[in-house]
């Protein structure tokens, strides 16, 4: 796709006048462009009966026709990418997946929310202007009330609220998908991170994470505040939270390497599964617990790793991995492996998971 070119901020304004095919054809350059359509402007009809509505600065929302999908009966999804604003493949991908829909290139069955995180970093090609937006969500914000991102992380929390709230109550019936791209190479180029409920985990998930060609599941163990997370608590959705390769800047993403998560969603969203041989098993994930995690305490905080350690890289037991004055932190299981490894963050933030295989005990389990 051409490479979207951002408006600086003294010139982002409202263009009523700009043609409602446009918003369709390129959600991406007609978000960051700053467009707004005109109030009696901001909904409509396109392919297949789908009716759209835009309802803020990177939010839309698209249903299928009433009459062949009454609302009793439609899954409500909602796919989000770019939280943080340089991770650029997953927005592309989205912005892709709404022209296909709105011209009839893919089918929908369901409710669908798109909804694009920071668009001042993504404008700005950062991946945050004050705060980490996926640290802010299930009310963190209120912590930080002059953060640059604590307006967004409020406003997504009430899309998402409202959307779910016109959403079925069936079991199944509301999924969060959130898209990112990695900092840093990964034993499993693909994984998934999925929220702690203290609910048993579904199967329809792991299912549909496989057919998107997601080699490892991260299962948390407590409450986060991340935007999956905020999605899975609040609004009862089954989330997740995908990573699915590296950071790279708009343009210059080979999208044919997120085929699989490209795929994965469009089934979803046509109420399908992605197309397999008839004989071929069901494929799961990989899976993986947190059993701990790296905080950063003080601006001493030394990370005991290369610079550029691979995500899931494992350490046996006994191997001394990070210290902090008087904390320090060394592998207690046989092995564990770390994610998300981050000596840079800021003093009481998370710098680095800590996990374990659990594959068998974790897949035995779903429901």
């Amino acid at each position: 796709m051409p490479v979207p070119t951002p408006r600086p901020d003294a010139l982002i304004d409202t263009q009523p006048d700009a043609p409602l095919n446009a918003l369709l054809d390129d959600f991406l350059a007609w978000t960051l462009a700053g467009s707004r359509p005109a109030a009696q402007a901001s909904a409509g009809e396109c392919a297949n009966g789908v009716r759209w509505s835009w309802l803020d600065d990177g939010v839309l929302l698209m249903e299928p026709p009433v009459a062949t999908h009454p609302p009793e009966s439609v899954r409500s999804v909602l796919v989000s990418a770019g939280v943080h604003g340089d991770e650029t493949a997953p927005i592309e991908l989205l912005s892709r997946i709404v022209a296909d829909i709105a011209h009839g290139r893919a089918a929908l069955a369901c409710r669908v929310l798109v909804i694009l995180g920071n668009l001042d970093a993504m404008r700005d090609g950062c991946r945050y202007r004050d705060d980490d937006l996926n640290r802010l969500f299930s009310g963190r914000h209120l912590q930080l009330p002059d953060s640059h991102e604590a307006p967004r992380a409020s406003a997504l929390e009430a899309h998402a609220t409202r959307f779910f709230a016109a959403a079925s109550a069936a079991s199944g019936a509301r999924w969060h998908i959130d898209m990112h791209t990695a900092i840093r190479a990964s034993a499993f180029e693909r994984f998934a991170l999925l929220p702690h409920t203290g609910q048993p985990f579904a199967r329809a998930m792991f299912e549909w994470l496989g057919d998107a060609c997601i080699d490892a599941v991260l299962l948390h163990t407590t409450k986060g505040n991340t935007y999956s997370h905020f999605t899975a608590q609040t609004c009862g959705a089954a989330a997740c939270t995908l990573e699915l390769g590296k950071v790279r800047p708009f343009g210059q993403n080979d999208l044919t390497r997120f085929a699989g998560a490209d795929l994965g969603v469009r089934a979803l969203l046509a109420g399908t599964r992605v197309d397999a041989p008839a004989d071929a098993p069901v494929t799961l994930p990989r899976v993986f617990t947190v059993v701990d995690q790296l905080t950063k305490q003080s601006d001493a905080f030394e990370l005991l790793l290369a610079a550029d350690v691979p995500n899931f890289t494992p350490f046996p037991k006994g191997t001394l991995l990070a210290r902090d004055g008087a904390y320090s932190y060394t592998v207690r299981h046989g092995e564990e492996r770390i994610v998300f490894p981050n000596a840079t963050v800021k003093p009481g933030l998370r710098a680095g998971l800590l996990v374990i295989d659990t594959t068998d005990e974790t897949l035995s389990k779903l429901v």
